[in-house]
């Protein structure tokens, strides 16, 4: 779900588009994040980077969705963070209950 890389962290998330509200569920050990877009002409990815950009405070530039571009699933690189950052963006997933 959320592991620490040389320079950032990477975070696995099922994505449910075309869902009435934005939010982070947990289902078991698995993380869902429920997003209003559509996934048409890559609107699912863009909104999940917003989504994800301003609920953890970082640049929308430092995401890169490594694998799932096309897909429920998604790996996405979150780079450039200094250890505080990394320790909010860890802390803020394991309190999603």
């Amino acid at each position: 779900m959320i592991k620490e890389v040389e320079n950032g962290i990477i975070i696995t998330i099922k994505i449910s588009p075309n869902s009435s509200k934005c939010e982070f569920i947990r289902n078991g050990e698995e993380l869902k994040l429920k997003i209003t877009a559509p996934p048409v002409d890559g609107k699912a990815n863009k909104a999940v980077i917003e989504f994800l950009s301003k609920t953890f405070k970082v640049p929308k530039t430092y995401f890169e969705i490594i694998k799932g571009e096309t897909s429920k699933e998604k790996t996405i690189l979150i780079k450039n963070l200094n250890t505080t950052k990394v320790e909010e963006i860890k802390s803020f997933v394991n309190s999603i209950g």
